[in-house]
């Protein structure tokens, strides 16, 4: 497959990095993007830019999605679905299992074949090509993408069906938010008790409390007072209502994961929907009358 025509639909935070990834291991691509200058920077890397959709499935056989919410990608792949030379497409976005398998289906009637692989790893992920990738879908077209995959990081195939990688990556995301809640709330509590948060960041981590929040996300962009972890609370409060809602269509009690979805509703309300998802801190601290500050924000 490293001879096909690649195309590439949504240029945001993950996907600019990930063409750039592609790019940098010699496969022609085509992106498009509803912000015409969100293409510029991957034009001067050798990327061509389709200036709409239809010019993109023109010129592509296989086209990857890395779309913000179910909506837009169901609009694409509908899109995409009347291109006649579209074979695959590859969805890396976060989209749900159950509108993922309706994709699936409107692309086999159309002839084309739809591989589930939303990725985990954020945006340093991306741009090291370092990402978790969680594939469904034909084994035999899976196998045919991975020598392209492997520019973006690790695949792991996680079942035969379109929307078993949505299952997967639902999973995984609330997983990772509900670590940041916790830690988030825990902190505020040790800080307003007297307690210094970088060494109780350093005791969380050598002992059984740590976990993906505090090794990384709290230390690297909560303590500096940053915020730029490169995710919105927006997406992250959509993720998480995918999942919650999930669990309850399969009957299993989502208690923890409703109070996470709870929390990051409110932050995404009181912060706006395109605050970095590790700004949810500053909602509890603002609750709580106290500032989780690193020694490096102080100086």
């Amino acid at each position: 497959m490293h001879d096909r025509a690649y195309g590439f639909v949504g240029l945001g935070n993950m996907g600019v990095p990930m063409c750039g990834r592609l790019l940098a291991a010699g496969h022609a691509l085509a992106v498009h993007d509803l912000r015409a200058d969100a293409a510029a920077g991957l034009a001067s890397e050798g990327a061509a830019v389709a200036a709409s959709l239809a010019d993109l499935g023109a010129a592509s056989e296989v086209v990857f999605l890395s779309l913000p919410t179910p909506e837009a990608v169901r609009a694409v792949a509908v899109a995409l679905a009347g291109c006649a030379r579209v074979q695959v497409v590859v969805d890396l976005s976060t989209t749900g299992p159950r509108v993922e398998t309706e994709i699936a289906q409107a692309l086999a009637e159309a002839g084309k074949t739809l591989v589930d692989c939303p990725v985990s790893g954020g945006v340093a992920g991306a741009k090291a090509g370092t990402l978790a990738m969680m594939a469904a879908g034909d084994p035999a077209a899976i196998a045919e993408l991975a020598p392209v995959l492997a520019a973006l990081g690790k695949v792991f195939t996680v079942g035969e069906r379109p929307g078993q990688g949505q299952t997967m990556k639902l999973i995984n995301n609330l997983m990772s938010t509900a670590a940041l809640t916790i830690a988030s709330e825990t902190l505020v509590m040790g800080v307003k008790a007297g307690l210094d948060p970088d060494r109780m960041i350093e005791v969380l981590n050598a002992g059984t409390g740590g976990n993906s929040a505090t090794a990384n996300k709290i230390p690297k962009f909560v303590l500096p007072r940053t915020f730029d972890f490169g995710f919105s609370i927006g997406l992250s409060t959509k993720d998480a209502r995918l999942c919650v809602e999930e669990g309850d269509r399969l009957g299993v009690p989502m208690i923890v994961g409703g109070a996470v979805r709870t929390l990051l509703a409110i932050a995404r309300d009181r912060l706006g929907p395109e605050t970095d998802l590790t700004g949810v801190i500053r909602v509890v601290e603002e609750w709580a009358g106290v500032e989780v500050k690193g020694k490096a924000a102080k100086s």
